[in-house]
């Protein structure tokens, strides 16, 4: 962990500065990928199914009967484990309903705003060393919940053509029904342009590797809509000496093992502080199974020693962290200050680990610094926001003027005229 004190503004931005990906390298292998999908179907993803998978199966749909034996594989605490966690995640996300007020913006004139479903959505849940049939909790409850009426699910299988048990459990707890044994970038190909097997959706959610990630980019410049930008997985916990150094490197840690590109900050006061956290890194990383990861991502982690909770805080802004975790003795205050960040834990008893399963909020969320502009996955991003109005005959005669004279000025009389047509009549 490399350690910085006191940095001045100008440098941190050269300090907190995250791994870029070279763009124009995965779009010339990403772009073909989805050509071929586009133009082939089925056939181009039999092709790469077994030529990134070994998979060299026919049936791309999951069937009942692995559904029901996936169920009866799991272990009934697990399964027990999960079941809260969906609980959880269903009762914050249903709380996120409710219809909007009409206004009556002049006499007359009323307007609305309803949610609408969106029909079809895709869900992409990464396989690999770590499935994460967490995320179907995290976007096929919301999907379920806002009303969409179609939602799809991909994910990789492996070379015998299995998926974990645990994403199909889940999968048919939340009431997905269509599950899909295809990965990467083609899987985001299948759902953007449709397939022979897999039909085409309209939003596409999920989190994945950088090829999957560039698919969908690419597919979002003209095809279909997708959740959010994203990037490698990232925490920063700013801590002052009423934290507890072994918490610390524990949520420091939970993140490195995400992956080799994960981003691990540490933001303190003092710099034997870090020097505690240092060393129960090193105490704890000895039991991870995956401590080889998370090891190396803890060599390339940031430890920054600021002068103040106020400089602290503009650091935060400036980074806008996926996962902030606010460990100091006045949390709550510090967290109402904050203006950028995906999710946020106060205090020392809520670790991140909480929000990716079981709390109730959403872990798929912005990174790479998009929380600048962007939330996390809500019931909203499963909806459309249409608009609605209402104008009674007194409320057309209220607004005529306004209307066409503002019409006239920009040269657009036909505007005018949709007004002027009705008032004469």
């Amino acid at each position: 962990m490399k350690i910085y004190n006191n940095p001045t503004k100008s440098e941190w931005s050269k300090i907190l500065e995250r791994p870029a990906l070279d763009f124009s390298k995965l779009e010339a292998v990403v772009k073909p990928i989805l050509e071929q999908v586009k133009n082939e179907g089925d056939a181009a993803l039999i092709k790469h199914a077994a030529h990134f998978y070994g998979f060299a199966g026919l049936d791309f749909q999951v069937g009942n009967r692995e559904i029901e034996a996936a169920e009866k594989s799991l272990d009934e605490d697990l399964k027990k484990a999960i079941r809260i966690a969906a609980k959880n995640i269903e009762k914050f996300h249903a709380a996120q309903a409710g219809e909007e007020a009409a206004v009556e913006t002049m006499p007359g004139v009323i307007c609305w705003r309803k949610s609408v479903p969106i029909q079809k959505v895709g869900l992409y849940i990464p396989g690999g060393t770590a499935p994460l049939f967490s995320t179907v909790l995290m976007l096929g409850i919301p999907a379920k919940i806002a009303g969409c009426r179609e939602i799809i699910l991909c994910t990789p299988p492996d070379k015998k053509g299995n998926v974990p048990p645990s994403i199909l459990f889940v999968a048919q707890l939340v009431g997905i029904t269509q599950i899909f044994k295809v990965g990467g970038a083609q899987a985001i190909a299948a759902m953007a342009f449709g397939t022979q097997s897999i039909p085409r959706v309209f939003k596409i959610f999920g989190p994945g590797n950088q090829y999957v990630m560039a698919a969908k980019q690419l597919v979002s410049l003209g095809d279909t809509a997708i959740d959010l930008p994203a990037g490698p997985s990232e925490v920063l916990v700013v801590a002052d000496a009423t934290a507890s150094p072994s918490f610390v490197a524990a949520d420091l840690l939970s993140q490195a093992e995400h992956g080799l590109d994960s981003q691990v900050v540490l933001v303190t006061f003092r710099e034997e502080f870090v020097q505690k956290v240092r060393e129960e890194l090193l105490v704890q990383l000895e039991k991870l199974p995956r401590k080889e990861i998370a090891g190396k991502v803890i060599e390339k982690a940031v430890a920054v020693v600021m002068n103040s909770k106020a400089e602290a805080l503009d650091l935060i802004d400036e980074y806008a962290p996926e996962h902030l975790i606010i460990n100091l003795k006045k949390a709550d205050e510090f967290a109402s200050k904050i203006a950028n960040a995906g999710s946020v834990f106060l205090g020392n008893f809520s670790p991140e680990s909480v929000g990716d399963y079981a709390s109730g909020t959403n872990h798929t969320l912005p990174t790479n610094g998009f929380a600048k502009a962007f939330g996390g996955v809500s019931l909203d991003s499963f909806v459309k926001k249409t608009t609605f109005q209402k104008l009674t005959e007194k409320g057309l005669e209220n607004i005529a003027q306004t209307v066409e004279l503002m019409a006239e000025a920009e040269g657009l009389l036909a505007h005018k005229n949709a007004v002027s047509i009705r008032l004469r009549r």
